[in-house]
This record gives structure tokens, C-alpha cells and sequence, in this order.
């Protein structure tokens, strides 16, 4: 399907939705990730499981604003893309295109085989579970392979972080709603 057609069932104000909330998501993480590593160093946990909890936020957050499949997939793309233009690969590299748009996937898949649109906490919670835990997952084994044990914990961690980014996605969308009259169709 090319490109042009994907992008038809997003309007404009959808896209400018997609553009604002990936670039407030490449904003925060260099706010976020550092506080991390101070809780997380010490117990020997990647950081990056606990910050992109904070991070998916903005996946779900978007998700939800915009209400169609594939939102949170673009919102992922377009980070990427943003990190490509910016010149700030990080440890990733040309995997940066992956690792930031399998959480997008993975939060549209779940959303799609739930018939859901962030409608609900329940929702919201496993969606920033899902993306969270796909995202700390991918660098785990394409980065740190760690051991089993290691890796069950972090993913546990993720899994807790990401439900909890994802959680306070959908309390926030439904401030947004309230005061903007959004998501009334």
C-alpha cells in the first residue's frame, strides 16, 4: 500500500496530533532517562525499562487523542525519523527505526484486538504494558542479552512501568476530552 494512502484516513489536525505528541515525547526522554538511572543503577535494572514507561505515555497519550489505528504506530515512525533528522542515534543506531516503532505497533495491535480506542483505564494500562514491554524486550536482546533471571525482572519492571505510563495516559485524555469537547465521536 503506498504511503499516500496510509496516511488518507488521518486528517490534518490528526497529524499535527501525530507530529506535536512525538516531538513532546523525543523532548521528555532526555528529562526522564537520566532520573531514571538514579533509581535503577543501584538495583542493577537497565533504565530504560522504567523511563519508557514515561516515555510510552506519549504513545498511548496520542493513541487516543487521534482514536484510529495505526495512530501510535505513526507517532513511533515519526520519533524515529525525528531522531534520524536530529542526528542523535544514541546506543542504537540504524535499529533506532525499530526500537522506536515496535511499541507503536504493539500498542495498535493490542488496541486493534481489543476493539478498543483507550476508551477504558484497562485498555490504556496494557496498552503502555505491551508497548513498554515490546520496546525493553527488543534492546534486551538485540543490545544487553541478559541472563534469564535478569531479563524476567526488567521485563517485569517494564511491564509495571508501562501500565502505569500507560494509566496516566488515560487519566490525562480524559482532562483533554473534558475541556476540549474531543472524543465525543
Amino acid at each position: 500500500m503506498p504511503l499516500y494512502k496510509m496516511l488518507d484516513k488521518f486528517s490534518v489536525f490528526d497529524l499535527i496530533i501525530i507530529a506535536m505528541i512525538s516531538a513532546l515525547g523525543i523532548a521528555s526522554k532526555p528529562l526522564i532517562v537520566p532520573l531514571c538511572h538514579i533509581i535503577t543503577g543501584p538495583l542493577l535494572i537497565p533504565g530504560g525499562v522504567v523511563a519508557g514507561g514515561f516515555y510510552m505515555f506519549w504513545l498511548v497519550l496520542g493513541a487516543g487523542i487521534v482514536g484510529k489505528p495505526g495512530a501510535a504506530t505513526m507517532i513511533g515512525v515519526v520519533q524515529a525519523l525525528m531522531v534520524f533528522g536530529a542526528g542523535i542515534f544514541g546506543s542504537h543506531g540504524v535499529m533506532t527505526l525499530l526500537s522506536y516503532t515496535l511499541p507503536g505497533l504493539a500498542v495498535d495491535l493490542l488496541l486493534f484486538l481489543m476493539g478498543h480506542r483507550v476508551c477504558c483505564l484497562l485498555c490504556a494500562f496494557l496498552a503502555g504494558l505491551v508497548a513498554n514491554i515490546s520496546g525493553s524486550a527488543l534492546v534486551n536482546i538485540i543490545y544487553f542479552r541478559l541472563p534469564v533471571v535478569p531479563l524476567v525482572l526488567a521485563l517485569t519492571v517494564a511491564a509495571l512501568s508501562g501500565g502505569l505510563g500507560g494509566s496516566i495516559a488515560y487519566k490525562v485524555l480524559q482532562l483533554v476530552k473534558q475541556n476540549k469537547g474531543w472524543g465525543s465521536g
